[in-house]
């Protein structure tokens, strides 16, 4: 099990040369919560953003990311703006309230699990009150509910949710 920030800053190899050919900047979602693609840092300010799709990257260990070859990193602009981004852009989970149906804020939502499983979809969210909070009661997690709904200002979640709400959460290692 991995968090997003795990993930971020990861260098990105290609295993047909074993060259470095980035570092992950941002983890970009689709519908359904699943890991689209992964956004790489650009080599200088006037660069366009470039990442790779999911769908190839082959593994994601802990001190890496391999590709297969360099063909498989496309430019943001052929690939559309229909992503959540964790940390970047206009759609960005980092820091959104995550409120119930009826109202009550659950947290502020710091980062993201992703599944075991080569982490292709996201299991749940770390959610932080606050700092003085984090340090008094620690951060919350909250399992990733069937049904949310991501605003422009704000994750909505069912009612129930706040029963699921965990006090901490540590990662089982496998």
């Amino acid at each position: 099990m991995k968090r997003a920030r795990d993930v971020i800053g990861l260098p990105v190899f290609c295993v047909q040369t074993g060259k470095q050919v980035g570092i992950a900047k941002d983890l970009l979602l689709g519908d359904a919560w699943h890991l689209e693609a992964v956004l790489l840092e650009t080599k200088s300010w006037f660069a366009s953003p470039s990442c790779i799709m999911w769908k190839d990257v082959i593994a994601l260990g802990d001190d890496a990311i391999t590709i297969a070859n360099e063909e498989v990193i496309s430019r943001m602009e052929d690939e559309g703006e229909a992503f959540t981004s964790l940390l970047n852009g206009d759609r960005k989970l980092k820091g959104m309230p995550v409120l119930t149906v009826n109202g009550q804020q659950l947290g502020i939502v710091d980062d993201v699990y992703l599944d075991p499983n080569k982490g292709k979809k996201v299991i749940g969210y770390e959610l932080t009150e606050g700092f003085i909070s984090d340090l008094k009661e620690g951060r919350k997690w909250l399992p990733l509910p069937e049904t949310v709904t991501v605003g422009e200002d704000a994750i909505i979640v069912p009612v129930h949710c706040n029963d699921t709400l965990e006090e901490s959460y540590i990662p089982i290692e496998e």
